[in-house]
């Protein structure tokens, strides 16, 4: 029997510098603290799922440089559990960074990224016999650069990677990076129908659809959101659209349900920095379908993990296990209002 999650994807190492405010060109700012972790979709969600306690199997999946990073990247994994057995180090490669700038009175980050040995993973390092895993996590597109890569018959070589994962019985999931590009709608569209669960957040949605999904003001506007999840669903995702932003989460389903979890109203004071919180949402959401929970129930474990991982600057040194994370909405309650779905 299957069981297990495989996460692959990007494997990077955050150098997270927390700033009083985020400067204009030329200009100078302080840095209040600094630290260095785990990034990446697929480094994030394992750790993530480690630190919620799963009580399944975790396997790694990607590429790492032949460096002291990937080194450490690799230790940590195998200290923690999870199975690295393919994650690859690159001869003479060097593992991905991003230096990121998180603000701390509003969590709020920016990234400088080094693309690194992420940008060689590509279909030959997928071999979906090589495990037992029942879930196939792939993040981020737009961020793999040979995955991305759209071939003469029009597919991507990560919607290929998708159908494999498919056609080898595996549920999949991916993720998407918030690049500043027009390149959404080419790259991402391909890979949807092999997809079943899929993570955006507001801006994403937008890039892909064409929906607005926040106002002039810098407001989210929900209806659109749920408008924006809608329209993927019948792009091609064949389960769900998972669509998170600030206040909550909106889930769509291809079926036509559709449901909205508000966020944990946390504190500012309780925040020190927001730079893996959708990872540690999707982590928390993930590890809810991997056990057969309704998606409601999911929602709100991913809402709990995206908040107890604002309580650390790095991406994913908040989180705490599952039970503990659930606590949260007792201890602080969920933000105010709802959404009319």
């Amino acid at each position: 029997m299957k069981n297990g999650i495989l996460v692959g994807g990007n494997w990077i190492i955050d150098q997270v510098k927390v700033i009083d405010a985020f400067p204009e060109e030329e200009k100078l700012v302080n840095i209040l603290t600094e630290y260095s972790s785990n990034g990446g979709s697929a480094y994030n969600i394992s750790k993530g799922l480690i630190k919620l306690n799963a009580d399944f199997p975790v396997y790694g999946l990607g590429l790492v440089g032949d460096d002291e990073r990937g080194a450490g990247i690799i230790s940590e994994c195998k200290d923690m559990g999870i199975d690295t057995a393919q994650i690859y180090r690159l001869e003479g490669g060097y593992t991905s960074y991003t230096d990121v700038m998180t603000v701390k009175s509003t969590g709020k980050r920016t990234f400088f990224h080094q693309r690194g040995a992420n940008a060689h993973l590509d279909i030959g390092h997928f071999d979906f016999s090589a495990c037992d895993a029942s879930i196939f996590h792939l993040g981020y597109l737009l961020l793999l650069d040979q995955l991305d890569l759209v071939e003469p018959d029009g597919e991507t070589r990560a919607a290929k990677v998708l159908n494999s994962a498919k056609k080898a019985g595996l549920i999949t999931s991916a993720d998407i990076v918030s690049e500043k590009s027009d390149r959404f709608k080419e790259v991402v569209s391909p890979s949807l129908k092999y997809i079943d669960y899929l993570f955006v957040n507001e801006f994403e949605a937008a890039m892909i659809t064409g929906i607005e999904t926040m106002g002039s003001d810098g407001q989210i506007l929900p209806d659109n959101c749920y408008r924006a999840a809608s329209e993927i669903i019948k792009m091609g995702v064949n389960q769900w659209v998972i669509l998170h932003f600030p206040l909550g989460a909106i889930a769509v389903s291809n079926s036509g349900d559709a449901i909205f979890q508000a966020s944990i109203d946390l504190p500012a004071d309780k925040i020190e920095g927001a730079v893996g919180a959708g990872d540690a949402f999707a982590a928390g959401v993930l590890m809810g379908i991997h056990d057969n929970w309704d998606m409601k129930a999911c929602l709100e474990l991913g809402v709990c993990a995206a908040a107890s991982s604002l309580f650390a600057a790095t991406s994913s040194d908040g989180i705490v296990p599952a039970g503990k994370c659930l606590l949260l909405s007792t201890a602080h309650g969920f933000r105010n209002g709802t959404i009319k779905l």
